[in-house]
């Protein structure tokens, strides 16, 4: 893996952790209203979703979100039986003086040698678009992000200190 591009402070992951940012991947059934019920749930318990991003196959679908706090939403998920695993992802903000954004991302990730495995828009966020990213690794990823100029988002940014 090439460190070239990150300082001689961050290059060996001394101490650095990146923002955090939880998001579920939730199992349904493909039964109708199942998502409305899910969403339902989540948001009267723990605030708005703030991304999602659905697969979906003949029998089921894959539901992955980010919810405004995440503890509370995963009482909700263990509360009403939905199958679910929680994962770490980076949320970046699309710089708007760069002309192609996704491609500046993209290159800083290859420029570390970190596949990105999915991708998807944070639907709300103070600052304008934003990506969410599932990496191969998210410290490297993170301070590659940063040092490269771009703002990551974590919890506290989306409000999950906020009563709802």
């Amino acid at each position: 893996m090439s460190f070239d591009i990150l300082g001689s402070n961050t290059a060996n992951d001394t101490g650095f952790e990146p923002p955090r940012l939880r998001q579920f991947t939730v199992f349904l059934d493909n039964r109708v209203g199942r998502l409305r019920a899910l969403v339902q749930h989540l948001e009267e318990a723990s605030g708005p979703v703030v991304a999602i991003s659905i697969e979906e196959s003949a029998d089921s679908a894959l539901v992955r979100l980010i919810c405004t706090n995440p503890d509370w939403g995963k009482d909700i998920l263990e509360k009403y039986g939905f199958p679910f695993a929680e994962s770490d992802v980076l949320a970046v903000e699309l710089p708007r003086k760069t002309k192609q954004p996704l491609i500046a991302i993209c290159t800083a990730m290859l420029a570390g040698e970190i596949n990105i495995h999915y991708a998807y828009p944070l639907l709300i966020h103070p600052h304008g678009p934003a990506l969410v990213l599932y990496v191969d690794d998210t410290t490297l990823a993170a301070q590659i992000l940063i040092r490269k100029g771009f703002t990551l988002i974590s919890e506290s940014d989306l409000g999950s200190s906020e009563q709802h």
